[in-house]
């Protein structure tokens, strides 16, 4: 198949590389909470609920700057990954104002190659973060390695289209959002492709999210 066919899982997905991605949240960073932070709230609650539902130990992959943090129960355990620093620094600003000893680490780190053991978190959130990653599915790969059976992958992310003039407009737009540190494209078929191949792997749920609707959360659980 031709590398550039848009049909390809990870060929739109091609403009966005990490050090890319890493430089326009760079960027985000001094206005992230106040462009984005209202958007999203819904689908941050929703999401830490999802994990408390769960229980254990916690990977938040993306986390930013730490909005969702406060929104752990004090006795949950959160490790926090994010490719981007200056994210991270306001994030550990947010964590030492508002005394969250249950934040166990912040770390740079990957999400497509993630240095943390195998089945060692009882649940991954990842918020917003899977169509900003180069390779979605090597991401997705990554989240389910270091799962514990039993345990679930939680996700707030962005449906793209699979057909008609809103798809049109997405895949028009990849140029344009890739240089923003994000992909329109990433359809939820992507995610039904994946969990059918991933060994041990269901979802669970598909809820959907605002604004427009455009927004879902979905859960997936590890079952061996």
């Amino acid at each position: 198949m031709d590398s550039r066919d848009p049909s390809r899982p990870g060929a739109l997905g091609a403009a966005l590389n990490r050090d890319g991605v890493a430089r326009a949240y760079g960027r985000w960073a001094p206005i992230y909470d106040l462009v984005f932070g209202p958007v999203f709230a819904r689908g941050r609650s929703l999401a830490a609920s999802a994990a408390e539902r769960v229980g254990g130990r916690v990977l938040e992959v993306g986390v930013g700057t730490g909005l969702s943090l406060p929104a752990y129960a004090k006795s949950r355990s959160v490790f926090g990954i994010d490719i981007s620093a200056p994210m991270l620094d306001k994030a550990r600003a947010r964590v030492a104002r508002l005394g969250l000893r249950n934040v166990e680490r912040l770390a740079v780190m990957d999400a497509e190659r993630l240095e943390l053991p195998d089945e060692s978190f009882d649940v991954v959130v990842a918020q917003y973060v899977v169509t900003a990653v180069p390779n979605p599915e090597a991401a997705l790969d990554e989240f389910a390695r270091v799962l514990r059976p039993g345990g679930e992958i939680i996700i707030t992310t962005r449906i793209g289209a699979e057909r008609g003039l809103r798809r049109v407009i997405e895949r028009t737009l990849m140029p344009i959002t890739s240089r923003l540190g994000w992909r329109t494209e990433f359809s939820y078929a992507r995610y039904t492709s994946w969990a059918a191949t991933a060994p041990g792997i269901e979802i669970v749920e598909r809820r959907a999210l605002p604004p427009l609707g455009h927004f879902s959360l979905i859960r997936m659980r590890k079952t061996a």
